[in-house]
């Protein structure tokens, strides 16, 4: 290479960089890099929202494919053995209780291990349960006429935000419940229970109450009846007759 050749190179790159703008030879300036910060948050939050609900439907689908399968295996007992089971003896045991006479102990959680059914919902929140005592005693003690007295009521909210019956008063021998993904009034599988704050009065009915429940669409803070999520679901009269009838445990 020649040296006249050089120099030519030479003072061709420099007048080249002088070209460029400094904030080209140096990278980006703080404001392009707070535009670029800008748009990527904007696009992983339109991202996450989508994300989030998908979790929240999957969790929702995984929860009453769970309740379903509870109340098949409530069924499926009662044909067997002519009675429901008691509530579980605790939140870590998942045997069922000797006898639920009492109001205390008539009330609690899925007798998960002695269904063979889970026992906690997909946000990890066991499943509640409760049972007229009558449907829960010794074998033999369910007649169809007349029908052995079951105490249950299901509640929802109408349009002004009044509780009204679902079911025919204290017609319901049992219900099971998930506590949702706010978990208001939930036990976890250690036993540690999540509050219910004051406002949510329905919620507090369904974790206190165990002859009512109220069962409604997802409300939102400030609603009658306060923020709700719960997925209630109960076993009809008719339809656990009916079983046991065909298995012959009912004339």
């Amino acid at each position: 290479m020649s040296r006249n050749f050089s120099q030519s190179w030479h003072y061709g790159i420099l007048t080249w960089k002088r070209a460029i703008p400094r904030s080209v030879q140096y990278g980006f300036s703080l404001i392009e890099m707070a535009v670029v910060m800008v748009i990527l948050a904007m696009l992983i939050g339109g991202l996450i929202a989508p994300l989030t609900a998908q979790i929240d439907q999957r969790n929702m689908n995984e929860t009453r494919d769970s309740i379903s399968e509870i109340k098949k295996a409530l069924i499926g007992f009662a044909v067997t053995t002519g009675r429901l089971p008691c509530p579980a003896v605790s939140a870590v045991n998942g045997d069922e209780k000797v006898t639920c006479i009492a109001l205390a102990d008539r009330h609690g959680y899925i007798p998960w291990a002695k269904l063979g059914v889970p026992k906690l919902d997909a946000w990890g929140h066991m499943f509640r349960y409760s049972v007229t005592s009558a449907y829960a005693g010794p074998a033999g003690t369910l007649v169809l006429s007349p029908p052995t007295i079951r105490d249950i009521t299901i509640q929802t909210r109408d349009i002004a935000g009044t509780l009204v019956n679902v079911s025919t008063p204290s017609n319901i021998p049992a219900v099971v419940l998930s506590h949702g993904k706010n978990g208001y009034g939930s036990t976890d599988d250690q036993g540690v229970v999540t509050a219910v704050p004051s406002v949510n009065i329905d919620e507090s009915t369904n974790t206190t109450d165990p002859t009512t429940f109220v069962t409604q669409v997802p409300a939102a803070a400030g609603t009658p009846g306060g923020e709700y999520d719960d997925i209630v679901t109960w076993i009809s009269p008719n339809i656990l007759f009916s079983n046991m009838v065909a298995a012959g445990r009912l004339p």
